[in-house]
């Protein structure tokens, strides 16, 4: 193996071990915090017996051994003097899991030799550079790290007088007064000087002379790398004299988009009494921090970690306060990791009283998907279950009822589950592909089916699968029209596979547009990894478990419905009441809600007079009849109060007498949230800038009349007192995304939002709070929490 394929195999093993420190399962898990220093690790220190040799020494502390590799070096920077090859004893020989191949390791202790070939006459001490390697047995090895000893050399017998030649005094000077003044990060020993002694003496104005106060960047030196793929290792280095306060520190990420600081782990420091601040944490010398961050998965990434503190040089002066940048590589995520305490924060603040952090549901099944994948897939199919349920899914229930009603004496429940299976499949399959394209190219393809014409194209199917069920087709339509109709009817709800096929693909596409946390998990999988096999086998147990409670509904029926007479026509006059209503409910999203409440009290009325409630009731007449007549006087009232609430300008139906109490008192119908609406980027820029220059921070909804939802937030939770309460101490904003146009979708873009609802917060810094992020519906109770703690973090 030549020497530079050898340093580049052992370099990339060392830093994949000790960049993977959380992720060993060799022997044992280790915590950032029980990381000890390499200093402390490898205890170094060095001394000249003579002007010919320097013995530098290693005290290994036990469990821990250092390599003889290519990265074992030494230099000088000093002038004038010159080293030899080292002599280095042996070492053990063996394998090294660590690196995979025979290397040669020192445990214990370790004494190496160092020639020096030429010495500058006169010349009391020279500056010495160690970059070595090492690791904890079996556990992590640490980057290669370099070390700076200070050597005093004994005095020259045939020189008692220094006489440094002239091409090397200026150099020589500045350069030892630097090895003094400007130590480089490291252990820095003195070799055999005796306390209070300086080499350079002679060359920096003698005994008793004071350095000059170091620069900010020598006083202070700032460094970092990636210790994981979700925590950094910063190392500050206060040098001697120098101390940094502890309540001045904070950390962002400058660059990497998604990256954000979480936590940070700031040692106590020790109280000093300051003349500028009086008794403050201070900590002196080296200290190494773990600052941990929250990011999306991907591969290997470069970041920018800025860092912002404040130090002072013992008895004299203070320096401003000081921010510094380093850049280096993160190790790849494949999920997504911690969420930041106050995501996006710059700078990240540090104390005991910052908010604890939620991690969304989606979140948390991005991460199990990844992690368990089989788990995953069982967590995503239970998820489905519980989505059929609600108002994005449940509609498909009559669809689904009016395929299968639709089969007349033909229904036998094993038709009834093959043709509900289709259904499902159908469905299954267009989730997963739109879900699967729009992980891969940030497009909801089932935004796009939201148009207007697309939705009323399709309530009039409804309804014509309605009045077929009716057995209304011939005294509405002319008879060539009416032909057309009845063969499309029929092919859609007659058996025929592809046509009931069709109705699964339509129904996914345009009934169930909105984006749950689940879908979402998938989508951020697909998103950040690009395996979109694994994000559409999560969406597909999904869909399967969105289909279940549809395919035992349409077996039960096709078990427990009655194969002829008037029953089965009663039947079917239900499931097309329950496809009229459908139809009434797509409908809202493109129409007035006082229109909605109208046809809701007309479809109320019509089954009252259907159910007799306007007839009268015969002589001897069955318990069933009367209880059919009472259903219908209550339908009928009800759709009364529809009418009266619609009249009385009211805007949501199951609320009707919100309008008449909104007259009598002289308030809105419902207290709306003031939302201040925003359309662009630029939009959106401006509104938090203007909350921010308020001291607050800001709330962005993203709404679309279309997504079913969204109306439910905004009826159910956001006009709530408690949560209007909360909401007043925020600058409400909505993005209204109902036409989905190009400058709905970069904005959309720009936060990676698939489709509503999502609800983003934004600090008084002006940027996200990503780990507080809502995807979904969620009840005033948890939202008013969620907002304590949004409020609180900020």
């Amino acid at each position: 193996m030549d020497s530079g394929t050898y340093i580049k195999r052992t370099g990339l093993a060392a830093w994949a071990v000790y960049l993977s420190l959380f992720s060993c399962s060799i022997a044992q898990a280790i915590e950032p915090e029980d990381v000890r220093s390499f200093e402390d690790v490898f205890l170094i220190s060095a001394a000249a017996p003579d002007r010919a040799s320097v013995e530098v020494k290693w005290d290994i502390a036990p469990g821990y051994y250092l390599y003889n590799n290519k990265f074992l070096q030494f230099s000088v920077q000093t002038p004038g003097v010159v080293l030899g090859e080292p002599l280095m004893p042996r070492g053990e020989t063996s394998f090294d899991d660590l690196l995979g191949e025979e290397v040669e390791k020192y445990h214990g202790n370790l004494t190496v030799t160092l020639p020096l070939l030429s010495v500058t006459p006169g010349l009391a001490g020279f500056r010495l550079t160690v970059r070595s390697q090492g690791c904890l047995e079996g556990v992590l090895c640490y980057p290669p790290t370099n070390q700076v000893l200070l050597i005093g050399l004994p005095a020259d017998p045939n020189n008692a007088v220094v006489d440094v030649p002239s091409d090397h005094d200026a150099a020589a000077t500045k350069e030892m007064q630097q090895a003094v003044d400007e130590p480089a990060p490291g252990r820095i020993n003195p070799g055999n000087l005796a306390p209070g002694d300086n080499p350079l003496a002679t060359l920096a104005g003698g005994p008793g002379a004071e350095a000059p106060a170091l620069d900010a960047n020598s006083a202070f030196v700032y460094e970092a790398i990636g210790l994981s793929a979700e925590t950094v290792l910063v190392r500050i280095t206060a040098q001697p004299g120098y101390y940094l306060y502890r309540d001045k520190f904070s950390f962002r990420v400058a660059d990497a988009s998604g990256f954000a600081v979480r936590e940070v782990s700031l040692p106590e420091g020790t109280i000093k009494d300051d003349p500028e601040f009086g008794p403050v944490p201070v900590i002196y010398g080296q200290v190494e921090i773990p600052v941990r961050v929250s990011r999306p998965a991907g591969p290997v990434t470069a970041i920018s970690l800025e860092a912002s503190f404040q130090g002072c040089r013992d008895g004299d002066i203070c320096y401003p306060p000081q921010t510094r940048t380093v850049s280096f590589e993160m190790p790849a995520a494949s999920s997504p990791m911690g969420e930041p305490a106050v995501a996006g924060q710059a700078p990240a603040s540090i104390g005991p009283d910052a908010a604890t952090p939620p991690v969304s549901e989606q979140d948390r099944l991005a991460r199990l998907l990844t992690e368990n994948t089989t788990k995953a897939i069982f967590a995503f199919f239970i998820a489905g279950i519980l989505l059929a349920f609600t108002p994005c899914v449940f509609p498909m229930v009559p669809i689904l009822s009016g395929i299968i009603m639709g089969q007349g004496e033909r229904l036998t429940t094993v038709r009834a589950f093959w043709l509900s299976l289709v259904y499902v499949l159908a469905m299954a399959v267009t989730y997963t592909l739109a879900g699967v394209l729009a992980g891969l190219f940030g497009q909801n393809l089932q935004a796009v089916f939201q148009n207007p014409w697309i939705l009323s194209g399709f309530v009039l199917i409804f309804i014509l699968l309605a009045l077929s069920m009716f057995g209304l087709f011939e005294l509405q339509l002319p008879a060539s029209l009416q032909t057309r109709l009845a063969l499309a009817s029929n092919q859609q709800q007659g058996g025929q596979w592809w046509g009931v096929a069709v109705m699964g693909f339509l129904s996914a596409l345009i009934v169930g547009p909105c984006v749950a946390p689940p879908l979402m998990a998938a989508l951020i999988v697909i998103g950040a990894s690009g395996d979109a096999v694994l994000g559409g086998s999560a969406l597909f147990a999904m869909s399967l478990g969105m289909g279940l409670p549809l395919i035992l509904f349409a077996v039960s029926a096709g078990k427990l419905a009655p194969r002829a007479g008037g029953w089965m026509n009663a039947v079917k006059a239900v499931f097309g009441v329950g496809l009229l209503a459908l139809a009434i409910w797509m409908l809202e999203r493109i129409l007035p809600g006082g229109v909605i409440m109208l046809l809701w009290g007309v479809l109320a009325i019509g089954c009252g007079v259907y159910l007799g409630a306007l007839e009268r009731i015969a002589d001897g007449a069955s318990g069933w009849q009367r209880l059919w007549k009472t259903l219908g006087v209550v339908l009928l009232l009800l759709g009364a109060l529809e009418l009266v609430g619609a009249a009385a300008r009211g805007n949501y139906w199951l609320r009707p007498l919100d309008g008449l109490r909104a007259e009598a008192d002289g308030s809105t119908a419902a207290e709306e949230v003031p939302f201040r609406r925003i359309k662009s980027l630029d939009d959106l820029e401006q509104a938090v800038s203007a909350a921010n220059a308020q001291g607050q921070g800001a709330m962005l909804d993203f709404y679309a009349d279309w997504c079913v939802e969204c109306l439910r937030m905004e009826r159910n939770t956001f006009h709530t007192p408690p949560v209007q309460a909360l909401l007043a101490r925020l600058q409400p904003l909505q993005a209204d995304v109902t036409p989905n146009d190009s400058t709905d979708q970069a904005l959309m873009r720009k936060f990676g939002i698939i489709g509503p609802p999502a609800i983003l917060f934004f600090n008084r810094s002006g940027e996200e709070m990503k780990a507080w992020r809502l995807v979904g519906y969620f009840p005033p109770e948890e939202f008013s929490k969620h907002l304590e703690g949004v409020l609180a973090a900020q």
